[in-house]
Parts: C-alpha cells; sequence; structure tokens
C-alpha cells in the first residue's frame, strides 16, 4: 500500500473516530484508543477497500458480514473491559472486531464456524501482530470451554434465546454481550451479567446481525 494511501485511510479513520463513535455516544477511552489504531482497510475485501470506514456493515468471504463501525465499538463498550480480562469472542469474522478486543484485553478467545473464515482471520490476525488472540474453528454457541471462564463474552450474530453453554462460561460479575430475536422489533443487544450464578439482563438497543448458526442458535438450513 502506497504512503498516499495509507495517509488517506487514516483520515477516514479519524474521521469516522469523530463522526461515527463520539459523536454518537462512545466514550470510553479505551474502546475510542483501540478504534483508533486497528486498520479496518486490511480486514474487508479488496473490492470493498474504499468502505472500510463507511457507516455500515460490509460483505466478507463465505456470505458473512464485517459489522459497521459503531457496532463494533458499541458492543466493545459494553463489555467494560480494562486491560485485564480474559474475553471470548463467538464469530471471528474478518478478525477485526478481535483485533479491537485484543488491545483492550489481556487474551482473546475467538470462535468461527466456518473453515475459510477461521483460517483467513488466523492468518491476517498473525501477519499484523495480534499475538493475544487464538482463532478457534467450532459452534460458537457450545462457546470454548477448553478456555473457560471468562470476564466477557461477546456475540457478533443474532441468536435465538441466550445460549446457556456460554452463560455457564463466564466469571461471576462477567458479561456476555449478544443480540438476541425479539417478536416484531427484530434483534435486540442485550447484556447478560452473572450474578450468584443467575443472569441479570440489560435491553440495549436494536441491531441487525448474520443469524447465531449452532446447536444453541438457528438451524444452518433456516
Amino acid at each position: 500500500m502506497s504512503e498516499q494511501l495509507a495517509s488517506e485511510f487514516a483520515a477516514a479513520r479519524r474521521e469516522m473516530l469523530e463522526d461515527q463513535l463520539r459523536h454518537r455516544g462512545i466514550s470510553n477511552q479505551l474502546v475510542l484508543g483501540a478504534m483508533a489504531r486497528v486498520p479496518r482497510e486490511l480486514f474487508v475485501l479488496d473490492e470493498v477497500r474504499d468502505l472500510a470506514y463507511a457507516d455500515c456493515a460490509l460483505p466478507i468471504r463465505a456470505g458473512q458480514t464485517i459489522s459497521q463501525p459503531f457496532t463494533v465499538a458499541f458492543m466493545a463498550e459494553l463489555l467494560q473491559l480494562t486491560g485485564r480480562e480474559h474475553v471470548l469472542e463467538i464469530g471471528t469474522g474478518s478478525g477485526y472486531a478481535a483485533a479491537v478486543l485484543s488491545l483492550i484485553a489481556q487474551h482473546v478467545d475467538t470462535v468461527e464456524r466456518l473453515t475459510i473464515l477461521a483460517a483467513d482471520a488466523t492468518e491476517r490476525l498473525e501477519r499484523l501482530g495480534y499475538t493475544n488472540v487464538s482463532v478457534h474453528e467450532g459452534d460458537g454457541t457450545l462457546g470454548w470451554p477448553a478456555a473457560a471462564p471468562y470476564d466477557a463474552i461477546s456475540v457478533t450474530a443474532g441468536g435465538t434465546t441466550m445460549p446457556l453453554p456460554l452463560f455457564e462460561q463466564l466469571k461471576e460479575g462477567g458479561r456476555l454481550v449478544i443480540p438476541l430475536q425479539s417478536d416484531g422489533r427484530g434483534q435486540q443487544m442485550w447484556r447478560f451479567t452473572r450474578r450468584q450464578g443467575q443472569p441479570e439482563a440489560e435491553c440495549l438497543g436494536s441491531f441487525s446481525f448474520v443469524p447465531l448458526i449452532g446447536i444453541h442458535g438457528w438451524d444452518a438450513k433456516d
């Protein structure tokens, strides 16, 4: 990439930070700092690279999408990270959100069900130097019990109900952020905090995500 093009993307990233994030209420300095550092243009398809910082979701391989910057920042802020946490992400996609989380957490385990995306994200994250991210291939609705428990879990696809295995892999006081289908209202973002082994639920706005496929989500044929 030429220096001029890199400079143009850096300028677009700064504009995104102000117009899409701060202007819409994102205030957590760790999240803003991470969003300012991760080069989103390296996590999208070449044919839509000029739209890397547009206020919209973009297509990636295997018919999946990378969420708009605001959604990534909003979910990261809801996790209430301080930099010391062990985070689980469900739905690696291109690896962009995992890269953002890696800058505000101690370690990120991320699970992707599609082989091609898991392989792409592993190569990309390693090449770009995100050494505290581990990519796993599997059914994300089952979580990743081998590395549990987690301080926070972020689910980047829309489910039907809160997957119980994910909640069970949370530490006491841990947060699970997930969009869930709500009759007549599309998908609503929920944060479930583990309090004395029980979920304390908060509904935090409407969003649109691809379906969460798996045993505790939608069937791949739906």
